[in-house]
Formats: structure tokens, C-alpha cells, sequence
């Protein structure tokens, strides 16, 4: 027979609680200097915040790179001072042991919010590189607009219907983008068809002559007009000139142009022929008219 015994459940509380009380007390001096210490960590982290801002500033960082900037140094300052100040408050803790557990402890976070940080990662690199400006015209994939903003995390587009889109950076990073805006003028193309009938040189020389004087268009460069093949019923000449490169811009000025050449080959009595179609039957077909039926090849 086991001797029987008694457990009185109050008594092991209190117990316990004496030992965690009588613990505190002991380690409140280490406590007290490990706060100490992050309050430390706190101005430290404010200055080089404050420092760093003033630099960038001076070499006119973007604002966005600026607050990215200023982030990842008080990361990296608050980093080292926990570390610093959780080997104060536990005497028995090694930093080397410290370290490790915040690098445990940073795997699972970033496995965590893999996303969060590959678009800041993504954003930090889009703002050094610096590919586009604010108010360039963009199109990635199937998304484009003007840029109104860069963040860390994501770039906002205006569509020129008005609607805003946030992209993920990590979406505009791993895809090929077009900076529409990149310099002020860009070439435009049409393609007009003269009927086959027509003079070729007379034609080209009437369509180039339409566009000398457009206001929308850049007399810098040059305008060309060539012809480019034979269309089921027509003669194709590519139209090329330059304009502005906002899309507002492109579209009056594609609309001068049109216009124009429309305006002047009528005047020089050139046709711009509709598509024709042939339609020739192996056999004769039967057409009725007026209540009477005929045959024609």
C-alpha cells in the first residue's frame, strides 16, 4: 500500500508564486537597465532616422525612397538594441544564443509574410533604379495609367478614365513595363489606302503635303510616308510623324492627321476606295427579276 498524501492546491500556488515573485525582485535591477536600454534604442533610432533624412533631402531622394530608407534603419537600430537589451535582462542568455533565437524567430516571420516583404523588397529597388517618374504613363501587362505615387509596398496608377489602381511592386518588378512618357515626343503610324487606279508618287506627295502644316504634329523630325503594300483593294502607304508623348496628346493629334489627309486627297480627287469583293460561281446562277427568271454566268 502507498502512503497516501495530501495536496492542498492553494499551498503549491503560493508557492509558486513566491518563487516567481522572489525571481522578479532579483532580476528587477537587470529589468530596470534593460529598459533603460531601449529607451536608449528609441532616441538612438530617432537621431539616425533624423540623420538619414537630412542626407537624402540634401541629395533630393524621392519621398518615397526617403521613408523606405529611414524604415530599414530603425529596423536595423531596434534589431540590434533588443538583442542588446534581452542579454541585460536575462544574465544567463548569451548574445550568441540571442542571435540565434531572432534569426529562428525572423525565418518564421518571413515565412509568414513572404509577400509583405518581397513587394517591399521590390519597391526599395524600383526606387533606386528609378525606371519611371511621378506622372509618367505606364503599361504593365494589362494594367497602365499615369504613376501618382510610389510607396515601399505598392505604386498607384491613375487610369485616364480616373480610376486608381494599386499595383503590388513585386508585380511591376518581375514584368516588363512601358514608359510611355519617358521623353516628350513619340512616333505615331497609320496606314492609308489609295484605290489601285491612282498615281502612287502623286498620292504620296499630296498625303505629306496635308501633314506639313498640323500644328500637333513636331516639324523637328521628319514625316514619312511610304508606300507599304498591296491591300486587297488598295495601294497601303504607312504614315509616320512625331508628337507628345501624353496620351491625350497622341489621340488630337492622330485625329489631326486623319482628318487632314481625309480633307486632301478628296480635294486632289483621289479615291479611298471601300474593300471591294469579287464573287465568281462555278456554275450559272439563277436570278429572278421582275416575276421572270433568267440565267448569268
Amino acid at each position: 500500500m502507498l502512503p497516501e498524501v495530501e495536496i492542498e492546491p492553494l499551498a503549491i500556488l503560493r508557492e509558486r508564486f513566491e518563487e516567481g515573485l522572489r525571481s522578479a525582485i532579483e532580476l528587477s535591477p537587470n529589468l530596470l537597465a534593460a529598459l533603460c536600454f531601449l529607451a536608449f534604442t528609441w532616441a538612438v533610432a530617432a537621431i539616425a532616422k533624423l540623420s538619414v533624412g537630412k542626407i537624402l533631402k540634401y541629395r533630393r531622394a524621392r519621398p518615397a525612397l526617403l521613408d523606405a530608407v529611414k524604415t530599414i534603419v530603425a529596423v536595423i537600430v531596434w534589431s540590434i538594441g533588443i538583442l542588446l537589451a534581452a542579454t541585460i535582462a536575462l544574465p544567463g542568455l548569451s548574445p550568441s544564443e540571442a542571435l540565434a533565437g531572432i534569426g529562428i524567430g525572423s525565418i518564421a516571420i518571413g515565412l509568414a509574410f513572404r509577400d509583405i516583404f518581397e513587394n517591399f523588397l521590390a519597391g526599395l529597388l524600383i526606387l533606386l533604379r528609378k525606371p519611371m517618374r511621378i506622372g509618367d504613363y505606364v503599361i504593365c501587362e494589362d494594367v497602365e495609367g499615369h504613376v501618382e505615387r510610389i510607396t515601399i509596398r505598392d505604386t498607384y496608377l491613375r487610369r485616364t478614365d480616373g480610376v486608381l489602381v494599386m499595383v503590388p511592386n513585386a508585380f511591376i518588378y518581375k514584368h516588363p513595363v512601358e514608359v510611355l512618357t519617358d521623353r516628350t515626343l513619340r512616333r505615331q503610324e497609320i496606314i492609308v489606302g489609295v484605290a489601285y487606279g491612282e498615281n502612287v508618287d502623286e498620292a504620296r506627295s499630296v498625303i505629306e503635303g496635308s501633314l506639313s502644316k498640323l500644328e500637333t504634329i513636331e516639324d523637328s523630325r521628319p514625316i514619312q510616308v511610304f508606300a507599304k503594300n498591296f491591300g486587297s483593294s488598295s495601294i497601303d502607304f504607312e504614315v509616320a510623324w512625331w508628337t507628345k508623348s501624353a496620351p491625350v496628346d497622341i489621340r488630337r493629334s492622330r485625329d489631326e492627321v486623319v482628318a487632314a489627309i481625309k480633307s486632301a486627297l478628296d480635294a486632289a480627287g483621289i479615291e479611298i476606295p471601300f474593300p471591294y469583293r469579287t464573287l465568281v460561281f462555278k456554275d450559272r446562277v439563277g436570278v429572278h427579276l421582275k416575276g421572270s427568271e433568267t440565267e448569268q454566268n
